[in-house]
């Protein structure tokens, strides 16, 4: 049964949701033009031959994506984005995960400080955070070469952003870097949902620190692990701006991701191709959809779990 408010009441509620409204508009008509309308502008631009200049597209069905399949320097840039992922993220959230057991330690002197130190990097802009990386690895002056010619290890200096064996190694060493305090604040978040009482109990039992550790901590923060590498993964995969300060995709297309071969093929080619481009990166967002999709079933089946346990 509804009951019928006041015409007092009414007009204020009315007057409330158009306030709401008027607020959100300028939220909403900007995600729409930077958004919503170039995600939908790739999927029809993919179905036609466009350089970006000319004044019409040509329509050209499926064309497009036939040869983004048929092309290996796509799946080679296919390949080196699962690679980065499959490296990053495991070294990323095992790494965080051991700082912050540390870290989350109240016996742990300045860890408050520690803790800042490790996020600084994360409000960096990673555009400069690539330019930095140019200097701190060049091969002639750089600090890190020369702090390994001042101990005897590499006379010679390492070119360590241009030879294609080392090159993606260090774009993703720069990359945990970077990221490392926002997982390092997942996990200390994690650990605050421990109850104190658990860990006091333990150690009336007589538990030591590693059996704390291995028969409390860990258990209890297996449904975190999940949640906190599926987040890890998703954002592995969007390292454009990095990529593109440091290496550019070189040496050799030896760092071209996925964001970067996109970007070549639509920006950065003699003749554009931004209908080509725009294929590659619908195909690239269905696979990044995949993964948000997986993220999605993990976290019910991790809900479920903490419900049942």
């Amino acid at each position: 049964m509804t009951v019928a408010l006041p015409s007092a009441a009414r007009r204020r509620r009315d007057r409330t949701t158009l306030y709401v409204w008027l607020f959100l508009t300028p939220t909403v008509l900007l995600y729409g033009a930077f958004t919503v309308y170039p995600i939908v502008g790739s999927y029809v631009y993919s179905l036609t031959d466009w350089n970006g200049f000319d004044a019409g597209a040509t329509f050209i069905g499926l064309a497009n994506y036939q040869e983004v399949l048929a092309d290996p320097m796509f799946w080679s840039s296919f390949r080196l984005t699962l690679t980065f992922m499959l490296v990053a993220v495991p070294v990323q959230v095992l790494a965080t995960l051991l700082i912050a057991i540390v870290l989350n330690s109240p016996h742990m002197p300045l860890r408050n400080l520690f803790r800042t130190a490790l996020f600084l990097p994360v409000v960096t802009t990673t555009a400069i955070v690539g330019v930095v990386m140019q200097f701190v690895f060049d091969p002639a002056g750089g600090p890190v070469n020369t702090a390994l010619r001042e101990a005897g290890l590499a006379p010679d200096g390492i070119d360590f952003l241009g030879q294609s064996s080392t090159a993606l190694g260090t774009t993703i060493a720069v990359y945990v870097w970077k990221w490392f305090g926002i997982t390092l604040v997942y996990w200390l978040a994690a650990l605050q949902t421990v109850p104190a009482e658990v860990y006091e109990a333990a150690r009336l039992d007589g538990a030591g620190a590693l059996a704390i550790l291995r028969h409390i901590t860990m258990p209890l923060l297996k449904p975190f692990l999940v949640i906190i590498t599926l987040l890890s993964i998703e954002a592995s995969l969007q390292v454009f701006d990095l990529v593109l300060t440091m290496t550019g995709g070189g040496p050799f297309y030896s760092t071209e991701v996925i964001e970067v071969y996109i970007y070549r093929w639509a920006f950065a080619a003699t003749i554009p191709r931004l209908g080509y481009a725009s294929a590659a990166a619908v195909l690239f967002g269905l696979f990044i959809c995949v993964v948000g999709l997986l993220q999605l079933l993990a976290v019910r089946a991790t809900r479920k779990a903490r419900r049942a346990a």
